[in-house]
């Protein structure tokens, strides 16, 4: 351990410690009052070296606008359209906040009170933002400070351990099958709502479903692509779970899909939009109302989007008797526990199922006594 150097300076005595960092760079630390002081520091520096953790004074003056490109970089490997939502909200939230900060002056309490504040609005320049925003903001953050600590430019973790808002649930609106026969013969595409609405596919997916996907026999879907608009540019990838998948479609759909299909090559799209290209997705806004809008307020249905037409699907199949599995496969959910987080409601009915097969096979087992 290194023994403290005594100095003299116009305000008294001062002592200072000359050390070699891991990567055998001689530095110092001065400015302690007493020797016990400069002594205690000594220590501690020596400990954190045999543990691998110590972290040089310069690099906590390492500021969060130079880590967060390359970390915003590590991402790339996301699919087109989460990165993008990554790199507005670093530019949007957390550059303008710490992009100037030396990643060791952060302070815990500085960043819950951020976190707060951008909830509730009283973040200069920003109004209340929703919980997912400021859950992926303070997320970030909390990434390129990790990294910092495991890159050992920074001892521990200041946004570790932060009270974030809770997510409040949309509501889940589920159409009748009156309702989504009203919006189909209200719509433009009307092979579009039904594909929707029965067979649970995300936007992109139908979008990018060519007539070779379409197995009139078998009367499936296969979904192998997800076309997805990002800053105007439509770009083609792979469903959400990286997964393909085969969908069911009822047999009253077969003759508007076979109709869909008629007279295109194998790598047609199935439902092209008007320039012939990916069909976009229809937003849903008061003014300038998209086809999909229209046909909903043509048809006095509840306001949704088209991806709420998901929710419909899922209700149509467990009310048809699907368990959770099927509607797993159905919908392209990782696994058919986030079917259940989602659609909890839907599966409450079992409840009831379980309790009158348990009165009926306790009544048998009392009649056979």
């Amino acid at each position: 351990m290194p023994s403290p150097k005594r100095y003299d300076t116009a305000d008294g005595t001062r002592w200072e410690i000359r050390f070699r960092t891991p990567d055998h760079t001689q530095t110092r630390k001065r400015g302690f009052k007493t020797k016990r002081a400069a002594e205690d520091y000594a220590a501690s520096v020596s400990t954190s070296m045999q543990r691998g953790a110590f972290v040089p004074i310069s690099a906590g003056k390492t500021t969060v606008a130079k880590l967060g490109p390359s970390w915003l970089e590590r991402k790339q490997h996301l699919k087109p359209s989460a990165y993008r939502v990554l790199e507005s909200t670093w530019r949007n939230y957390v550059l303008p906040k710490w992009g100037r900060r030396g990643i060791s002056s952060i302070l815990k309490t500085e960043v819950q009170a951020w976190v707060t504040n951008l909830s509730v609005g009283n973040e200069p320049g920003y109004p209340a933002r929703s919980a997912t925003v400021v859950t992926r903001a303070y997320g970030i953050l909390h990434g390129i400070l990790g990294d910092a600590v495991s890159d050992k430019l920074l001892a521990a973790n200041p946004a570790s351990d932060v009270s974030l808002p809770r997510r409040k649930p949309k509501e889940k609106v589920y159409l009748s099958h009156d309702q989504v026969r009203r919006i189909a013969n209200a719509a433009k595409y009307p092979t579009v709502i039904r594909v929707l609405a029965y067979c649970g596919l995300r936007w992109g997916e139908m979008a990018a479903l060519r007539v070779q996907d379409l197995d009139l026999e078998k009367r499936r879907l296969r979904v192998v692509n997800n076309a997805v608009d990002v800053a105007g540019t439509m770009i083609l990838g792979t469903p959400k779970t990286h997964r393909a998948r085969a969908v069911p479609f009822p047999r009253f759909m077969a003759s508007d899909l076979e109709a869909a299909a008629l007279g295109k090559s194998e790598n047609e799209l199935l439902f092209p939009g008007p320039d012939g290209g990916y069909m976009r997705n229809a937003r849903v806004h008061e003014h300038n109302l998209s086809w999909f809008a229209s046909a909903i307020k043509k048809a006095g249905a509840p306001r949704i989007t088209p991806h709420d037409l998901r929710h419909t699907a899922a209700s149509f199949a467990v009310s048809a008797g699907a368990n959770v599995k099927v509607v797993q496969r159905m919908l392209g959910h990782k696994t058919a526990a986030m079917t259940l987080d989602v659609y909890a409601d839907l599966f409450e009915d079992d409840l009831d199922v379980v309790a009158d097969a348990l009165d009926l096979a306790v009544e048998a087992s009392q009649s056979e006594a």
